[in-house]
């Protein structure tokens, strides 16, 4: 009978989950493929972007990319290339309300989606499926919440080396009055730093600011950008799209390829897929 108990006690605490804990740190990361397109992460503190956003499935507990807590209730989201954290806006193109949102996980992982948002903040969006979107980062707010956090590969300078200046005393001269004192050590110069603590991550209100809906735009299939015409026109042809000119005009022009535009999600969606198909790994869906 003993035997039984003490076994029961030892499956007990073998099925206990070890408690998670969160090491927030700042992430950034080379290129990946997810979903069969490549993404390119790097620091961009004045992202302002228009595309379609998806609706994060509900989190189990476990971490974000860059160490945080998974939460389904909070106001977080996932970006494909932003540098993590980032604190962004994101409007509901279809109806006008804009929440702030955390990022700090990547994806989301279908192609085409631009930014992913929490449960909770879809619902606050008035969103229950995929959504246009606009994301736009608050870069004072974004290098706030990377200051202090481990991660960052900040090269250290090295002081020039201060050695010990040594005063001497002089005799005054005759007819002066004074003495010589004895020789004074100056103190070295501090070149030691006080650390650098991580601070909690900012949980963000759950505000919803409600605007017009002014907004009649259109999606739009992008590939990459050329800067010769040759090249883009031999891009449009693989996925039934066609070359244009892209920015001001001069010696250095450069050429987008696109096609669209499509009246709805699913309808951009088929031609992104098709496209993929067809080994195209460098598109986006694009909202304007």
């Amino acid at each position: 009978m003993r035997h039984a108990f003490l076994a029961l006690l030892l499956l007990a605490g073998c099925s206990r989950t070890p408690a998670v804990v969160p090491q927030p740190r700042y992430v950034l990361g080379e290129g990946y493929r997810n979903g069969g397109i490549w993404s390119y992460p790097r620091e961009e503190f004045d992202l302002n972007e228009a595309g379609i956003a998806a609706i994060l499935p509900t989190s189990t507990p476990g971490l974000t990319a860059n160490g945080e807590l998974r939460d389904s209730r909070g106001m977080f989201a996932a970006h494909r290339t932003l540098q993590l954290p980032a604190i962004v806006t994101v409007t509901n193109l279809e109806n006008g309300r804009s929440l702030r949102l955390r990022v700090n996980d990547r994806g989301p992982q279908m192609a085409g989606r631009v930014v992913g948002v929490s449960p909770h903040a879809a619902e606050l969006l008035g969103a229950r499926g995929p959504f246009l979107a606009r994301v736009v980062v608050d870069g004072q707010a974004s290098r706030a919440a990377i200051d202090g956090l481990a991660g960052q590969n900040i090269l250290p300078i090295q002081a020039a080396p201060v050695g010990r200046v040594e005063r001497e005393g002089l005799a005054p001269p005759p007819g002066a009055h004074g003495s010589a004192g004895p020789a004074v050590a100056a103190t070295p110069a501090r070149t030691d730093e006080a650390p650098v603590v991580a601070r909690e991550p900012e949980r963000l209100p759950e505000q919803v600011i409600q605007g017009p809906v002014i907004y009649a735009g259109s999606i739009w299939l992008e590939a990459s950008r050329f800067f010769r015409r040759d090249l883009a026109e031999a891009q449009a042809a693989r996925i039934g799209g066609r070359a244009e000119p892209f920015g001001p005009r001069g010696r250095q022009q450069q050429w987008r390829v696109r096609s669209g535009p499509y009246p709805t999600i699913a309808a951009a969606d088929i031609a992104l897929a098709r496209a993929l198909s067809a080994g195209q790994p460098d598109l986006r869906l694009a909202v304007e």
